[in-house]
């Protein structure tokens, strides 16, 4: 027994020593790659606006953040997204209550359908929303088509489920024994939901809040099918100035103050994330609590859950059934003709892509995510872990237009020459799966128990096969789960898609945009046509990972 403790105890310290070294070469391949195809393209991007005669002249923040037009967007940013981050919330806390606490038939299916809109494509969402608010739609009488109510529904459509996932995991860890006690000396349900259950609750919901105002404040598909002319935020504004105008000095004043305020977000939802419930999940303290059968108490947030449902699905039917038909009748020429419209080859072109996209992404996210988990012995190396976890995340505050304008006037010349190449868009796409892919290995990476492979080293295991025998069962389903979210994301990108695609071979998030831009009832026809194949697609791989990964997919976030 001694001897075993010895062995242990020396193999331990072994692989102490060599920690750093492995890890910091597992983070070599992701800090280059990021530096290569985000750093580098969006440096020269802000250098092309700013400094366009080879001097900085920071003055061009004051002349455009000045302008009418850029005053406007600034505040349509700020307040459309702050306004549908209070309706996610609000709407998101009930339902992670009646989801994670009370004992709902069909929660499962339920949970399901609250998740769908997140890896749900947006442009697919636009196209949706626009056939439940356009002429002949059931909500037409309403007049909000191209108003910024639908911009509204559709950012809580996406992001309620960020708020539900995020909350209904954590409330459901809770002990109750606590608001048991509170309640048995008379506390009244409002009084220890404020003193007992919210304390515990509100860094989950600050997080998720932040994310959120993060996700709607750089929404770009939506805004973009639903906006119009008169309704942009800054994502969709960089777009028009780079696209359109070609005013780069203006498009890189917004991308810096996109980027400055989404990484001031960033650090906020970080900090409020690494609270209690992320302590749980390090030392893997995370059983569920027992489900309780619904009071009369309930019935607020049972009913919201019903209204999130309908959200959910009112849009989604409603281009089902407007698919299905022409002039007043039922048919399905609007599917036969999707061959004429490009629609097949740009699904299998879409496939092609995403299926290169998730594959980097998730060799990337798992070297970042082993790097990120690292539990550093030294303050030193944990500084450094958080440094390196935050870098990961950057691309997120950054426009997706910029990084796309930064491939094409970076990657342009040997060694990189990729302005032609099909590799950009599966590069551009990893760069938005690989956060996706790294916030869903992490948690489950922090939870592992070490002691396991080191028995089985101790007792002569090799590395490979203490991790096989050890680490592998648990990790396979959010291996699997990550997987199937960086496919799902892939095949619905638009926005640096939207950019970079040759017109040759167009992604189908791009072949729908173009055919809504066409006048015509074919056109518009087919737009829809095509969307619900894409939602069908995106829906197929998310029940594939809730039946093999669910169990992973329920803790991201």
């Amino acid at each position: 027994m001694n001897g075993t403790r010895d062995g242990l105890r020396r193999g331990a310290r072994a692989r102490g020593a060599r920690t750093p070294f492995v890890m910091a070469a597992l983070a070599v391949v992701p800090l280059v790659f990021l530096a290569i195809f985000f750093a580098w393209p969006v440096a020269a991007m802000a250098v092309r606006g700013l400094a366009p005669g080879r001097h900085v002249d920071l003055g061009g923040f004051t002349d455009v953040l000045t302008r009418p037009r850029i005053l406007r967007v600034l505040w349509f940013t700020v307040w459309m997204a702050a306004l549908a981050t209070a309706c996610s919330v609000l709407l998101g806390v009930p339902v992670a209550h009646a989801l994670y606490r009370l004992r709902v038939p069909g929660a499962g299916v339920w949970r399901a359908l609250v998740v769908l809109p997140f890896v749900m494509p947006t442009v697919v969402v636009g196209v949706a929303f626009r056939s439940l608010f356009a002429d002949g739609g059931p909500l037409a009488w309403l007049g909000w088509d191209g108003s910024w109510q639908p911009v509204l529904l559709a950012m809580v459509f996406f992001n309620v489920s960020v708020v539900v996932r995020t909350v209904g995991p954590m409330w459901a860890s809770l002990d109750p024994r606590t608001a048991e006690s509170a309640a048995a000396l008379g506390a009244s349900p409002r009084e220890v939901f404020r003193t007992v259950t919210w304390p515990q609750l509100r860094p989950a919901v600050v997080s998720a809040a932040s994310v959120v105002f993060l996700f709607c404040s750089t929404a770009f598909g939506i805004v973009l099918m639903l906006g119009g002319l008169r309704y942009s935020t800054l994502e969709t504004e960089i777009y028009s100035l780079t696209v359109e105008f070609l005013d780069l000095r203006a498009a890189a004043v917004l991308s810096v103050t996109q980027f400055v305020l989404v990484a001031a977000l960033l650090v906020v939802s970080e900090r409020s994330r690494i609270g209690r419930h992320d302590e749980r999940v390090r030392r893997g303290v995370t059983q569920q609590t027992a489900l309780r059968r619904p009071g009369r108490g309930d019935v607020a947030a049972l009913t919201l859950t019903a209204a999130v449902g309908a959200l959910i699905l009112a849009p989604l039917v409603t281009l089902l059934v407007r698919s299905l038909r022409s002039d007043g009748g039922w048919t399905v020429q609007h599917y036969r003709g999707l061959g004429d419209l490009g629609v097949v080859g740009a699904l299998s072109q879409s496939w092609r892509i995403a299926i290169d996209a998730a594959l980097l992404a998730l060799v990337l996210g798992v070297c970042v995510s082993v790097v990120v988990s690292w539990r550093a012995a030294s303050p030193t190396g944990r500084r450094v872990v958080r440094l390196l976890d935050a870098a990961f995340m950057l691309p997120l505050g950054v426009s997706a237009v910029t990084v796309g304008f930064g491939f094409l006037i970076t990657l342009d010349r040997p060694p990189l020459d990729l302005r032609s190449s099909s590799a950009l868009i599966p590069i551009a796409q990893a760069m938005v799966a690989l956060p996706l892919v790294v916030r869903t290995l992490t948690p489950v990476l922090r939870s592992l128990d070490p002691r396991p492979r080191e028995a089985a080293a101790a007792l002569g295991a090799s590395p490979v096969r203490a991790w096989m025998t050890a680490d592998l069962p648990v990790l396979w389903r959010p291996f699997v789960a990550a997987a199937g979210f960086a496919l799902a994301v892939s095949l619905g990108e638009f926005g640096a898609t939207a950019f970079l695609a040759q017109p040759d071979s167009p992604t189908l998030p791009v072949v729908i945009y173009q055919l809504i831009g066409r006048p015509g009832d074919a056109n518009f026809g087919g737009a829809m046509a095509a969307s619900v194949v894409l939602a069908a697609v995106t829906g197929l791989v998310m029940v594939a990972v809730d039946k093999i990964g669910g169990v992973a997919a329920g803790r991201m976030g």
